[in-house]
């Protein structure tokens, strides 16, 4: 499975005359005529799909669960609702027979989650589960906002600019090595291209998680004297999976209790997983300070 823009949100990355516009909304109504094309973007981003009905009182309750839980979660994940009173074949095909009924979908398939009403936190660990299983299968980017607050002096959203187009279909087929030649086509004309740099670290990252095996990623480094390569490993997987925080702070400790060439290969790979956040986020200011401190 694949995606097209990686371990964060290349659209909310800011070049130096614009500014990103804070927050969104990331929930949108699917309708038959877009059903297909919303399922297709989740080989890109985990989507939740939310069928309900005005007719049931509960669909409205579960709906704003969702709707904050998603808008909480900052694009991990997209909320579509699909009202199944005007979408007579989806319900047929699928044997819809009581809403409201949420599945997620990952990679275009279909994952049954629940039916009926559920309490956001039971919701919340349903949905974590989700998630998981989306990092153990590559899709590790970030949905767009459907909406949000008007930026000053908008540029052309990154899958609108033809300038990142070769560069993103590479990412779909899991191409990552000829992503990252696009990337560099960019950037060989314009050096200063933030996107670019992202995407092009983005592309790397996630040709070196692809062929991880989560769970034993996790073991290997939860062991009384984990190595090096272990350490690495699973600093990728917090970046990839959204956690940038967690992953930064693991190289920085790691490097505070390490010298010699262990001590350079952790620099190098932090270094290089700085790259693919946008630079003048606070956790990456905050774990650019770590590293210095850890260093000297």
């Amino acid at each position: 499975m694949a995606q097209l823009s990686g371990a964060v949100d290349l659209s909310q990355l800011s070049s130096p005359a614009s500014t990103s516009s804070p927050g969104g909304v990331y929930v949108t109504e699917v309708t038959e005529e877009s059903f297909e094309a919303t399922v297709r973007k989740s080989i890109q981003y985990p989507i939740v799909i939310e069928f309900y009905s005005a007719k049931a009182p509960e669909s409205a309750a579960m709906g704003d669960v969702l709707s904050s839980m998603a808008n909480a979660a900052q694009g991990a994940w997209l909320h579509a609702r699909m009202n199944v009173d005007t979408s007579p074949q989806i319900v047929q095909a699928l044997q819809i027979r009581a809403v409201p009924m949420v599945v997620g979908v990952l990679g275009g398939q279909l994952v049954p989650l629940w039916q009926g009403s559920m309490p956001q936190q039971d919701a919340e660990k349903i949905i974590a589960e989700l998630l998981k299983m989306a990092a153990g299968n590559g899709i590790l980017g970030k949905a767009e906002p459907q909406a949000g607050a008007p930026q000053d002096d908008p540029e052309p959203a990154p899958d609108e600019d033809p300038r990142y187009t070769p560069a993103y279909e590479a990412m779909a087929r899991e191409d990552y090595a000829g992503a990252k030649e696009e990337f560099d086509k960019v950037l060989a004309a314009n050096p200063a291209d933030v996107l670019a740099k992202v995407g092009k670290a983005q592309a790397g990252l996630l040709a070196r998680v692809a062929g991880f095996d989560v769970a034993a990623v996790a073991a290997a480094v939860a062991s009384e004297d984990p190595s090096v390569d272990a350490i690495l490993d699973a600093a990728d997987l917090d970046i990839a999976a959204g956690r940038a925080e967690q992953g930064f702070s693991r190289l920085t400790t790691a490097i505070s209790q390490t010298t010699g060439d262990d001590r350079d290969k952790l620099r190098l790979r932090l270094l290089e997983l700085f790259d693919t956040q946008d630079p003048s986020d606070k956790v990456v200011l905050t774990a650019r300070r770590n590293l210095a401190t850890a260093l000297f």
